[in-house]
């Protein structure tokens, strides 16, 4: 797990802490201390206070049923408030309630965090029937439509970085599809992994004009068009809901 490269200043106790909260946001069932020692390659003692301080501190919390730990909310939320996601989520909060009501879907928002997209807010589909992707869940970029979106309409520099973190080979293959996405102004897919449902995303942008998140709708369709918004209406909603965003966030369009 660790890399071998040594630091001018050491801080045992930091690295380790941190090799254990990413070891546990690979294990979706949490993980026993001693099980944290086999895949961290470290001895029970090693962890077994830090591990207590975490979950003193509410990074880590315990499952009563078989003592597994697992990542607590609290880290999302530490990095709501530290980053500008805070002011996206404040500013598109009532038009996703908005949107998630006239549309009867429920939508989510997406930003680029490290090589993939994290989903910082949802909002749920009012309705007895829907589908929604967790708070915090990762998406790929390269294959997701959000990450579609936020790659399309990114910075140069951003984007930069983001073609040394997936590899430039992965990117290559999708440079006319994202050409198109930002001609057309949103993307629009069957989605890759649930039958029955179509993803929409459009870009919420910033004060600078670049992309700040993705706005989505997971559209789910249902047999007959019971729904209250078929898809295309669903998508004239989601694209007002991202240009509200955008002009609360400061963006003035051309």
């Amino acid at each position: 797990m660790r890399d071998g490269l040594k630091a001018s200043y050491a801080a045992p106790a930091v690295e380790k802490a941190f090799e254990i909260l990413e070891m546990l946001r690979r294990q979706p069932g949490g993980a026993l201390v001693s099980e944290m020692a086999v895949l961290l390659g470290r001895s029970v003692g090693e962890l077994f206070r830090i591990v207590v301080v975490l979950e003193k501190m509410g990074y880590l919390q315990k499952s009563s049923a078989d003592d597994r730990y697992s990542v607590s909310y609290k880290l999302l939320d530490l990095a709501f408030h530290a980053t500008p996601a805070q002011d996206v989520v404040a500013a598109a909060r009532p038009f996703m309630r908005q949107l998630a009501s006239e549309a009867a879907q429920s939508c989510h928002l997406v930003v680029v965090n490290g090589a993939k997209g994290l989903v910082i807010h949802r909002e749920e589909n009012p309705g007895t029937r829907g589908f929604s992707l967790r708070l915090g869940a990762e998406v790929d970029l390269m294959t997701s439509c959000s990450g579609q979106v936020l790659l399309a309409f990114t910075t140069e520099d951003q984007r930069a970085s983001l073609l040394h973190a997936i590899g430039y080979e992965a990117y290559a293959s999708n440079v006319a599809r994202l050409a198109a996405v930002r001609k057309r102004g949103y993307e629009q897919r069957k989605s890759a992994i649930t039958g029955g449902v179509t993803d929409i995303s459009f870009p919420i942008c910033g004060r600078d004009g670049f992309v700040a998140a993705a706005l989505t709708i997971p559209f789910l369709g249902q047999i007959g068009g019971s729904q209250a918004a078929e898809l295309i209406a669903a998508r004239a909603l989601l694209k007002e809901a991202a240009a509200a965003t955008s002009i609360a966030l400061g963006h003035r369009p051309a």
